[in-house]
């Protein structure tokens, strides 16, 4: 089954037609997703989003909504899942928005299977010979896709949460054994004066 035949896939705003180029033409202000929000593993970096000034109030169907994936459109064609906390961002044009039907698919699901190697090996394998990279919803809607029983989905989305958890602690333990290192070893070269 393709991607394309369980899910509605567009893509986001074209940011240049819509930017308000002087201050009195602004209508509106969003908070804008952009790549440096999206972690290679997947996950949405809530830091600081930037700021877009419209020139009109944008209609609905540009920004986050929970039970969205998004795709990036170039390399490294990182996918996340919105939830909750992430609703309400502009997104634009360099990420397409999957809108599964979740009686057959849960979107966790679809943004887990986006990322798998596979998947993206496939996407480089279809923009080959391009200098920059990337792809296109039509592209997106004709990825191959892998459906279990929802059940099992489910089984999988819960594995990965505790696999990317068990990641980010171990990703704090190094640092906190660094920094113990660093303490540590200036302690230890403490006592030496130089020269």
């Amino acid at each position: 089954m393709q991607l394309g035949a369980i899910a509605e896939i567009k893509t986001g705003l074209v940011l240049s037609r819509k930017k308000a180029e002087i201050e009195f033409a602004a209508k509106a202000t969003y908070n804008l997703l952009s790549l440096k929000n999206i972690s290679e593993d997947g996950t949405i970096l809530n830091e600081s989003f930037d700021e877009f000034i419209s020139n009109e109030v944008l209609e609905e169907h540009y920004f986050t909504k929970e039970g969205d994936v998004l795709i990036r459109l170039s390399q490294p064609y990182t996918a996340v899942y919105i939830d909750k906390e992430q609703t309400g961002l502009l997104v634009p044009s360099y990420f397409a928005i999957i809108k599964v039907d979740e009686k057959k698919v849960l979107p966790q699901y679809v943004a887990w299977y986006l990322n798998t190697p596979n998947v993206k090996k496939e996407l480089e394998r279809s923009q080959a010979g391009s200098r920059i990279p990337s792809t296109n919803q039509h592209t997106i809607k004709k990825i191959p896709i892998v459906l279990p029983p929802i059940s099992k989905q489910k089984v999988l989305i819960e594995l990965y949460q505790l696999h990317h958890r068990e990641k980010l602690l171990y990703k704090k333990l190094i640092e906190e054994k660094e920094l113990y290192f660093q303490r540590v070893s200036q302690q230890v070269l403490g006592g030496r004066k130089n020269g």
